[in-house]
């Protein structure tokens, strides 16, 4: 019974002459790896020294604040200039904003001049202000009560200014 058990494993196993012939023009699917009583490879010294995989770390967001959302509304509760980082000199615009989550953070003010006060209400995006330390959110321009760019002819649609009329 087991001898016969045995020789139709045997048989499953080999490949009929149909299947050496199309082997290299339809690739068959792998088998399980059958059981065999070798000792897997060990590891080797410096393997064990080392020690297992470390799996990396996950990156922080750039905009925590936001977290899957491209905006939110915000009320000014500060506007203020900033000096920028070392071989940068400026005076960078930003505004202390409480989110409608709660939270409060510091965003810069794009553009050249602003009418944003204290209690404007303002809508955030995301995006650092790479010279300024601490900032990583920007004030879209055009929404809400910040008004976009006078005089703007170049990339008006990031300032929220409308097209010039022709004359």
């Amino acid at each position: 019974m087991a001898l016969q058990y045995l020789r139709s494993l045997l048989q499953s196993t080999l490949p009929t002459s149909h299947q050496l012939c199309t082997r290299s023009l339809f690739p068959q699917k792998r088998r399980a790896r059958t059981f065999t009583s070798t000792i897997p490879n060990q590891a080797t010294y410096n393997q064990v020294i080392r020690g297992c995989r470390v799996a990396q770390k996950a990156r922080k967001p750039i905009s925590p604040a936001l977290v899957d959302r491209p905006q939110m509304k915000g009320v000014c509760l500060k506007v203020g200039t900033m000096k920028p980082k070392k071989p940068n000199s400026a005076e960078r615009k930003t505004a202390r904003v409480r989110l409608s989550s709660g939270r409060v953070v510091t965003a810069y003010v794009p553009g050249e001049g602003h009418n944003v006060q204290q209690h404007s209400v303002v809508l955030v995006r995301g995006g650092r202000s790479q010279d300024c330390p601490g900032v990583r959110y920007h004030l879209v321009r055009g929404a809400m009560d910040l008004g976009g760019v006078g005089n703007r002819i170049t990339s008006r649609s990031k300032y929220g200014t409308k097209k010039p009329k022709a004359t």
